[in-house]
């Protein structure tokens, strides 16, 4: 399993968040074919762009609540103090990606950030 997870200001479209996913796959050498899954803050659940974009690569989409954003929050290799504020949780798109993988997840390495968008990948179930 491999998830990417999305972080994001209000409003970003869904050319934003497919190119912050492909600059984060390029980033560690995987290509879009090997993606499993999105995954971002329940508090995310309306922002048309990533729910856009999950429709249109064709994954699906794992909205992350708050109490799991925060169980992974030690495992985040970014602090964000406006992820904090804003989500609790030093950085949404790595906690949950984390999240969405699964027991034993880890990061590929640190956020992808691109404009508006961050883009966090994680290996889940052995990947």
């Amino acid at each position: 399993m491999i998830v990417a997870g999305i972080g994001s200001r209000k409003g970003v479209s869904v050319t934003e968040v497919v190119a912050a996913v492909e600059a984060a796959l390029r980033e560690h050498g995987l290509e879009m074919s090997r993606l499993t899954m999105l995954a971002t803050t329940s508090l995310k659940r309306d922002e048309a762009g990533i729910v856009v974009a999950s429709s249109s690569m064709k994954l699906p989409l794992a909205l992350v609540d708050a109490a799991a954003l925060a169980q992974m929050s030690d495992l985040t290799l970014t602090r964000s103090g406006a992820s904090m504020a804003a989500a609790g949780t030093p950085s949404v798109s790595e906690a949950a990606a984390l999240a969405a993988a699964g027991d034993g997840a880890r990061l590929a390495g640190p956020r992808t950030a691109l404009g508006r968008v961050t883009c966090a990948i994680a290996f889940g179930d052995g990947t």
